[in-house]
C-alpha cells in the first residue's frame, strides 16, 4: 500500500523568507524538532555554499550521533553537476536537484541560455554525478512545474529516472495551482513515470495545504508513495509554503480521507507540535497568528454562547481534534517571572551550572558546553530555550563543528 512521507523544507525554502532568517544553530534546532516529530526528511540547506559547510558537517555528525532520531538529511543544489561536486565531500546521503522547466522561465529567466534539451542534459548530468558520488536518493525538482506542459514534464521526469533519480518534485512555484488540477496532474505523471511525484506548493492563493493533500492523493491513486514538502508555521517565500502541522492534521482528520486507507510511512509524533511551532515563532521573530491551525492562541478558544455551552458539555461539539494531542505549551527557564539567573553570551560558570542543574542537564563535556552556550547565544541574539540547552548539553562535540577554529 503506498504511503505518505513528509519532506520538510524549512531549512531551505523557509529560511529564504524575506525579512526573517535563522542562525545556523537555529537551523540545527529545526532538524532536532523534525526528528522528534518523526518527519522523514529535512532539506537542510545549500551544501555547495561556503558558509553552509561547517553547518552541514555538524548536521551530519549530529545525525550520526542520534540527535535527530531517524530524520534523513538532504541537500538542495541547482541542477548542475558543479554544485553536486562541491557538496559530495560533506557526506550527505540525499539530494534534491532543481532546474526550471516551464516555457515561461525558459524564455524569461534563461533568456536563450538554455532550451529544453539543455535543461535535460544539465539535470541528468547532475543526477549521475550525485549517484556516482554515493548518494542514496536523488530527487529532481521541476521548478515552475505547474506551468510546464504535460509532455515536457513527463519527458523531464523519465530522463531523470533513467539517470538514476528516485523522485520528481513538482513545484507550484508561483502558487497558482488548484486542488482538482494538481490531483489530476499528479495521478497522470506518477502513472506515466512509475515513481513518486513530490509536492512543493506555495500559498499565494491560500491553497498550499489543499494542493499538497490533493497532489498526494493523485500519487496514491497511481500506486506511488506521496512525498509532501512543508515548512513549520507555513513560512516561506512570499505567502509561504504548505504548513507542516496543518498538512499532517488534514490527513489525520480530514473527512473522507481515513476511508482511503491512507497511512503515514513514518512514526509522526504530534506531542512535539506546539513546542516546535512556538519555538519557531520565537526563533524567526514571527508571531503566530491567533488563528494558526493547531498552535495559534485561539485554535481551541471559545467565547460565543452557543459554542461555549457546547464545548463545556463536550469539546467534540466544536473541536475536530483534541488539543492535548499537540503536546504541552513550553514553559522555558528564560520566561520565568521575577528573579531568574540565565546563561548566555556574557554569563559565567556559576550561572551556567545553576541553569543546567535546574533543568536536570548533565553536559557530556561541561567546559565545551559552556563555551557553546556563549557562542550559540551570541549567534541567535536571544535567550536560549530549554530544548536548545538540552541539545548543547547532550551533543557538545558534534555542535562544536558549527564553530571551526573558535573552540581550540
Amino acid at each position: 500500500m503506498p504511503q505518505i512521507h513528509f519532506l520538510d523544507v524549512t531549512n531551505r525554502d523557509g529560511v529564504q523568507t524575506a525579512r526573517t532568517g535563522l542562525s545556523k544553530f537555529g537551523k540545527t534546532m529545526v532538524n532536532f524538532y523534525l526528528g522528534r516529530l518523526g518527519v522523514a526528511q529535512s532539506e537542510i540547506g545549500f551544501p555547495f555554499l561556503f558558509h553552509e559547510v561547517p553547518y552541514v558537517r555538524a548536521q551530519v555528525a549530529l545525525a550520526g550521533a542520534g540527535a535527530f532520531g531517524g530524520l534523513r538529511l538532504s541537500g538542495w543544489c541547482r541542477g548542475v553537476a558543479q554544485d553536486v561536486e562541491k557538496s559530495l565531500p560533506l557526506g550527505l546521503a540525499h539530494y534534491n536537484l532543481s532546474i526550471s522547466t516551464s516555457d515561461y522561465m525558459i524564455a524569461n529567466k534563461f533568456r536563450g541560455r538554455l532550451d529544453r534539451d539543455a535543461i535535460i542534459r544539465e539535470m541528468t548530468a547532475a543526477v549521475r554525478t550525485a549517484k556516482a558520488g554515493g548518494a542514496t536518493t536523488v530527487g529532481v525538482n521541476a521548478e515552475d512545474g505547474s506551468r510546464t506542459d504535460d509532455g515536457f514534464l513527463t519527458e523531464f521526469a523519465l530522463a531523470a529516472k533513467e539517470a538514476g533519480a528516485d523522485r520528481v518534485r513538482y513545484c507550484d512555484t508561483i502558487g497558482g495551482d488548484t486542488p482538482d488540477r494538481i490531483r489530476e496532474r499528479f495521478a497522470k505523471l506518477a502513472a506515466a513515470v512509475a515513481m513518486p511525484v513530490e509536492t512543493h506548493c506555495h500559498n499565494d492563493l491560500g491553497l498550499a495545504v489543499a494542493n499538497s493533500v490533493s497532489g498526494a492523493l493523485g500519487d496514491l491513486e497511481a500506486g506511488q508513495d506521496a512525498w509532501i514538502n512543508t515548512c513549520v508555521n507555513g513560512v516561506g517565500e512570499r505567502a509561504g509554503n504548505a504548513d507542516l502541522l496543518s498538512t499532517i492534521l488534514a490527513f489525520r482528520h480530514g473527512f473522507g480521507l481515513e476511508e482511503r486507507g491512507i497511512e503515514f510511512g513514518d512514526p509522526i509524533d504530534l506531542s512535539w507540535a506546539r513546542r516546535f511551532a512556538l519555538w519557531a515563532s520565537y526563533a524567526l521573530g514571527q508571531p503566530l497568528p491567533y488563528n494558526q491551525v493547531g498552535s495559534g492562541r485561539n485554535a481551541f478558544a471559545h467565547e460565543s454562547g452557543i459554542h461555549a455551552d457546547g464545548a463545556l458539555k463536550d469539546h467534540g461539539n466544536y473541536e475536530l481534534y483534541d488539543e492535548a494531542t499537540l503536546g504541552p505549551f513550553p514553559a522555558d527557564w528564560h520566561t520565568a517571572a521575577g528573579r531568574v539567573v540565565l546563561t548566555g553570551e556574557y554569563g559565567g560558570k556559576a550561572g551556567f551550572r545553576h541553569v543546567m542543574d535546574g533543568l536536570g542537564i548533565e553536559p557530556a563535556d561541561e567546559d565545551l558546553a559552556f563555551k557553546l552556550v556563549q557562542l550559540c547565544n551570541a549567534m541567535t541574539g536571544r535567550p536560549l530555550t530549554d530544548d536548545e540547552l538540552r541539545l548543547i548539553g547532550g551533543h557538545p562535540n558534534e555542535l562544536a563543528l558549527l564553530f571551526p577554529g573558535q573552540l581550540d
